[in-house]
């Protein structure tokens, strides 16, 4: 059965914005810091959770690390520093290929679906790790940036993109995300691009999926 799911718009924007800002500054506090960490993709989830982070917790607080691997497109590089410049935030840029690649070694050079499969989660869990890392040397928490559909879905790494100290827009559905992501004045080229996780070359979420996120939203 088809359902309709409540609109982000103009109206109920205000109290959506609120609550989740408390949130996250509630978490923080009951932490016992005072920021946050996340990782920075370039896509429309860690984009909206990192303008969220810096509104609640203020730009001082929220330090944004962008893990490009070889084959990461040069736009999603692109779409994440301008999400850096836009909120004034700290970043770090932490290229991730050679341990990826040093790990890989023995598997020689054939590629094929479950190899491409195993990199792609091996990467998320490296950048997991990094940013647990980063968590424990600037005292933060680790910011989530995974949508309640993808959770639904089952759709992410588990110990890898899926981890995180708090997730502000875990109960926010992808359909969802994108009107959230208007009201904040998020650039236009992130909202607009197809969702990719950006593991490999020409990788698509609903190409993935078998289906558009408006569908899977429509009836979970």
């Amino acid at each position: 059965m088809k359902k309709e799911l409540p609109k982000i718009d103009g109206y109920n924007f205000p109290l959506v914005y609120k609550h989740l800002s408390n949130f996250i500054k509630y978490e923080v506090l009951k932490a016992g810091v005072n920021s946050v960490v996340l990782g920075l993709s370039g896509g429309i989830d860690s984009a909206v959770s990192c303008y969220l982070a810096t509104n609640a917790l203020g730009k001082d607080n929220v330090t944004a690390l962008i893990m490009p691997y070889e084959s990461s497109s040069a736009a999603s590089m692109d779409d994440a520093l301008a999400v850096v410049n836009t909120l004034g935030i700290s970043h770090y840029i932490i290229d991730i290929t050679k341990q990826i690649n040093e790990y890989f070694t023995k598997e020689g050079n054939a590629e094929n679906e479950a190899l491409r499969i195993r990199k792609g989660n091996k990467m998320a869990r490296e950048r997991m790790s990094i940013l647990y890392d980063y968590s424990y040397k600037l005292n933060s928490l680790v910011l989530g940036t995974s949508n309640k559909s993808e959770l639904l879905l089952g759709y992410g790494t588990l110990y890898g993109d899926m981890a995180s100290a708090l997730n502000p827009i875990g109960d926010i559905y992808k359909t969802q995300i994108y009107q959230l992501a208007e009201h904040l004045d998020i650039p236009k080229n992130i909202i607009t691009k197809p969702p990719s996780a950006d593991l490999w070359a020409g990788q698509s979420d609903e190409k993935e999926l078998g289906f558009s996120y408006e569908t899977a939203d429509s009836i979970m």
